[in-house]
């Protein structure tokens, strides 16, 4: 098992976190030890004696070397548990024997488990912090964690855990600040918790997913904590946590710039991420602030504010001040924001661990309010910070901007005035940004060309995904600068892993429909080769679903070659159906008909539920330039319309598409069962729907000859629910020339 700690990337910088204070209300059953921490003194590790050597390798041989049914080896593995009672420190230790008695603790029962556990507790520390008894104490609590579904088994984990904590708070600084002993307090957390042993609170986060999060290109892990069920243990979690925080015990100095102990305490505070009780208690003593004034909303004063700025120049703590800005409650967040970082947000911006720290300020903030003021300060000085390799800033900034709707042309100003000269050419931007080092390092750039070749910027490519989900009139300048890239760069930009990320983000953006065509028509040529490649099938959808009759059909002809060689790929067979090649290849009349169709009933269907506001381009395509949010909303009407075209009408009722928006359950597909609402619908043939016709006529028929023997009742309620469902249908403003039109789609 691997021994990692946070570490920072270009442009990113993992989580911190702190943990409880002292006076969290300890539960009575826990007996508190008033005596403050004292170091632990180094131990001599004690060879296991011959006899016990031999019998646990014989067990080893027993255990792995032949087939053993599940129930005889529980009973193995516990007996040799119960010999190892009074050596546990001992074998725990033993590099050969501790990965034996690994293989016991998963193989016993949970009775044997937590007898263990309970007979090495006052060894439980010591154990923790060997390099193979860290393994073996992480074994156990892992096969624990395995235990916990099963409720009769409840009060037996209570028990021991609360033993377990009991033995770790006496001294809780030595297992916090070793590199061994650090992983099993946050298994031991992730367990009071409740949460999976492989829990991202645990093990440290990539930081491809920090700053996916930071960017808003996808939902933060904290977020899903608030609506979490109470942890099954949670006395013992927080009696844990306050009692390692406890300054009678503690030195909070010390687990402040520890990076062990770092790494615990961002667990814990993610553990409590939405327990604000909990978590005003915990930051300010974090923060090395009395926790009586935080009751007030006043716990921060200048010379704590001051300290705060320096301890954040450390590497440890910065880790830890980035996740006390995720979970703070507001009221902490703003107080720190304005006590701590306002008016000094550029100096940290320009400390190479601090900037971490600013970019999770930023990407937290809370309010129109903060970003306000975060761009007073920084908004002016966006190429300052580029050149410093402060990138991961400007684009936090840029990526709040749009979360909070707030200086949003002003940011995508800042960011094209920051690459690009008042009397260069708008064209330039883009590229500038796709090579932002590149560019930044050039000696001479104002001759500085597209590098063929060069790998293409991370950060630079998440700007640029940020800047198309803005508004379409604040983003003209970039809208401009990549649709007058060049055929071979625009290529180029679709086989790299950074540029088709752009590329798709412009494609998806409400640009105009003009504009996308511009941009897809410069692919001719490469659609197959773009197809088959890793992420190039969903470049080619995006394309294929910006583009106009002509484009479309020229896409699907050029996958008709490389037909066989996408089918073996991953996401081949689904681009393949979506497309729907297969139909082309075989009657390309009828395929332009049901495109024609299609589109048809888009725009009708944009008409009739489509934004007000939007005015552009009805006539060029479906949505091309609504606002995003209204795209969002509209998308999954938009495949109903898609699965309806291709599947005809419901066997069951008969009745149009929006009669069955929101039907939960799977549906099945001859034998395979299709989950709801999958992106790629089955496709169903003109003969399957019609054997489908029959049937439902054959069900009318039953049923009109059971109301002729059962009376009126049936036939009424029938007549009723067709006139709801065109009252219904009515209301929805789904007009009878669209239902006409699918019926042609599925004729066609």
């Amino acid at each position: 098992m691997g021994r990692k700690g946070s570490k920072k990337n270009a442009g990113f910088h993992g989580g911190a976190s702190t943990e409880n204070q002292s006076g969290g209300g300890v539960p009575k059953k826990f007996a508190k030890d008033k005596t403050s921490s004292v170091p632990q003194a180094s131990y001599v590790r004690k060879q296991v004696d011959p006899e016990t050597a031999k019998y646990f390798s014989e067990i080893s041989n027993v255990i792995e070397g032949a087939e053993i049914d599940l129930e005889e080896r529980s009973v193995i593995c516990g007996n040799a548990l119960e010999e190892a009672r009074g050596k546990e420190v001992e074998l725990a230790t033993d590099y050969i024997i501790s990965h034996t008695m690994q293989t016991l603790l998963e193989g016993c029962s949970v009775e044997h488990l937590c007898a263990f556990l309970r007979g090495c507790a006052k060894n439980f520390c010591r154990i923790s912090m060997d390099r193979s008894g860290s393994h073996v104490a992480e074994t156990a609590l892992k096969s624990l964690a395995r235990h916990l579904e099963d409720d009769e088994n409840h009060s037996l984990i209570e028990e021991t855990l609360s033993t377990l904590c009991q033995a770790i708070v006496v001294n809780p600084v030595d297992i916090m600040c070793n590199c061994y002993g650090s992983h099993v307090l946050r298994r031991l957390l992730c367990l009071c918790k409740g949460d999976p042993v492989d829990s991202s609170e645990f093990h440290s986060i990539k930081p491809s997913v920090v700053l996916a999060e930071r960017l808003n290109l996808r939902s933060t892990q904290l977020d899903g904590h608030e609506s979490q069920q109470n942890p099954p243990f949670p006395d013992q979690l927080k009696f844990l946590i306050s009692e390692m925080l406890n300054p009678s015990r503690a030195d909070i100095a010390i687990l402040q710039v520890n990076q062990y102990s770092s790494l615990v305490l961002q667990t814990a505070l993610k553990l409590l991420a939405g327990k604000e009780e909990e978590l005003f208690r915990l930051v300010p003593l974090l923060l090395g602030c009395h926790t009586d004034n935080a009751l007030e909303g006043n716990f921060l004063e200048v010379t704590a504010g001051k300290k705060i700025l320096r301890l954040v120049e450390e590497n440890a703590y910065s880790h830890l001040m980035e996740v006390i800005l995720a979970v703070a409650p507001d009221t902490l967040y703003n107080e720190i924001f304005t006590k701590v970082f306002n008016n000094s947000l550029f100096r940290m911006s320009s400390h190479p661990s601090a900037n971490f720290v600013v970019q999770a300020l930023i990407s937290h903030a809370r309010n129109q309010e903060h970003i306000k003021l975060i761009y007073e300060e920084l908004g002016s000085r966006l190429k300052s910070l580029v050149e410093l390799g402060r990138s991961g800033v400007v684009a936090a900034l840029v990526a709040a901007s749009q979360r909070l709707e707030i200086h949003e042309q002003k940011c995508c100003k800042a960011l094209a005035d920051a690459v690009c000269l008042t009397n260069e050419p708008s064209a330039c931007i883009v590229p500038r940004i796709l090579f932002l080092d590149n560019y930044f390092s050039a000696v001479d750039k104002a001759n500085w060309n597209w590098p063929s070749g060069v790998k293409m910027h991370v950060l630079g490519s998440l700007m640029l995904q940020s800047i198309f989900r803005f508004p379409s009139e604040f983003i003209q300048a970039y809208i401009t600068s990549i649709t007058s890239l060049e055929e071979d760069q625009i290529l180029e930009a679709s086989k790299d892993p950074a540029g088709v990320r752009v590329i798709e983000a412009f494609l998806t953006s409400n640009a105009s429909a003009k504009q996308k065509r511009k941009l897809v028509s410069k692919l001719r040529g490469h659609f197959g080769e773009l197809s088959v490649l890793p992420s190039g099938s969903f470049t080619v959808e995006k394309c294929f679903s910006a583009s106009n009759l002509s484009l479309r059909e020229t896409i699907v002809s050029e996958l008709l070659p490389v037909q066989t060689e996408l089918s073996k790929t991953k996401q081949g067979p689904y681009l393949l159906k979506k497309l729907d090649v297969e139909s082309f290849a075989k009657r390309p009349d009828h395929w332009r008909s049901r495109q024609t169709s299609k589109e048809s009933a888009y725009k009708e269907f944009y008409a009739a539920f489509g934004p007000m506001d939007t005015k552009s381009s009805r006539s060029e395509n479906f949505l091309s330039d609504t606002h995003h949010k209204s795209m969002e909303k509209l998308k999954g009407m938009r495949k109903e319309i898609d699965a309806r075209l291709s599947t005809g009408y419901s066997s069951k009722s008969g009745s149009p598409f929006l009669a069955h928006q929101g039907s939960g359950g799977p549906k099945k597909t001859g034998n395979k069962q299709v989950p709801e609402g999958r992106e790629f619908p089955r496709d169903v043939g003109y003969d399957s729907f019609q054997s489908k016709s029959k049937r439902h006529k054959v069900e009318k028929t039953s049923i009109s000859s059971k109301n002729n023997n059962d009376g009126e009742t049936l036939h009424g309620d029938k007549s009723s629910s067709i006139k709801n469902e065109k009252k219904r249908r009515r209301k929805d403003g789904l007009s009878n020339s669209l239902d006409k039109k699918l019926k042609a789609g599925i004729s066609d």
